[in-house]
């Protein structure tokens, strides 16, 4: 299912290029923009980890200099049939952790300093089972794309508005089409950011429920992910984390926050206390 959700995304994202390219630049406009596709769609295949964990500054870290993550990791992996993933360090103070890559054979797992910091040991293990959660259920790839897809559906956008600044679209030379052709573009500048973040509300609700539960299963310990969940939602309001919302929904708790009500309609996390209650069935006292 996730694969397939992967391969619909990318479709997307080329017709969504084509479709833009002939708007803004007739048919030469729409070959070009399947060419830019087809490079899109080989970087977010595999390059899409790659760039996530950069803009963070992630850093990757051996055994010997964090033991802590690395055994907890590999004990998990091994019960549950998965190759070792790769173990990233995030330089930042606000307690967060995510997991990226194509496949399991390529995946990584990244920590804050925060996290590390604030968590014991069972509740920095539930956070991890969470993370190769959605390693098992092969949704890394899915979030990664979605995130690179976000990332692109606002690139056009800007790039649309831009060009009907510049020269209008298709050719047309009078002053309605040049009108229609700002209205048009100003239209998708305002839009697309909606649009990029109604696909990642569409693949990141339901698996964060599904790592939640796959995280809770293979540690047999519930309680020290719904505590480590209440923490983390307590201290990264504390410490707001400074993240792109193009991979917001790539973390384990929300770094982008919202004070509720409207904002709650487009978070990428569904809410901390309905997760802890799928959890233990109560709230944490």
């Amino acid at each position: 299912m996730n694969t397939l959700k992967s391969t619909f995304l990318l479709v997307a994202l080329t017709l969504l290029l084509i479709f833009v390219g002939g708007r803004f630049g007739g048919q030469n406009g729409m070959v070009l923009a399947f060419l830019l596709s087809v490079v899109f769609n080989f970087g977010t295949y595999f390059f899409s980890d790659k760039l996530a964990l950069a803009m963070y500054r992630a850093q990757p870290v051996t055994r010997e200099q964090l033991p802590r993550a690395y055994d907890v990791v590999e004990r998990l992996a091994a019960r549950q049939g998965l190759p070792m993933p790769k173990i990233y360090v995030i330089p930042t103070e606000s307690p967060n952790a995510f997991a990226t890559g194509r496949n399991p054979k390529h995946a990584s797992v990244a920590v804050t300093h925060g996290i590390l910091r604030l968590l014991d040991d069972e509740e920095l293990e539930g956070v991890l089972a969470h993370e190769l959660g959605h390693v098992k259920n092969r949704d890394i790839l899915t979030s990664s794309v979605a995130a690179t897809l976000a990332g692109a559906i606002t690139m056009v956008a800007r790039m649309g508005y831009f060009a009907s600044l510049f020269g209008g679209y298709g050719g047309g030379s009078s002053s309605r089409e040049r009108g229609g052709g700002g209205i048009s573009a100003l239209l998708m500048l305002i839009l697309a950011p909606i649009a990029a973040t109604l696909i990642q509300l569409a693949v990141s609700r339901s698996r964060e429920y599904e790592a939640d539960a796959t995280g809770a299963k293979e540690t047999g310990n519930p309680y020290a992910l719904a505590r480590a969940l209440q923490k983390l939602d307590d201290y990264s309001r504390r410490i707001p984390m400074q993240a792109s919302p193009t991979t917001a929904h790539l973390f384990i708790v929300a770094p982008l926050l919202g004070s509720g009500g409207f904002a709650n309609l487009f978070s990428t996390h569904p809410p901390i206390k309905e997760r802890i209650w799928r959890l233990i069935g109560r709230d944490l006292v």
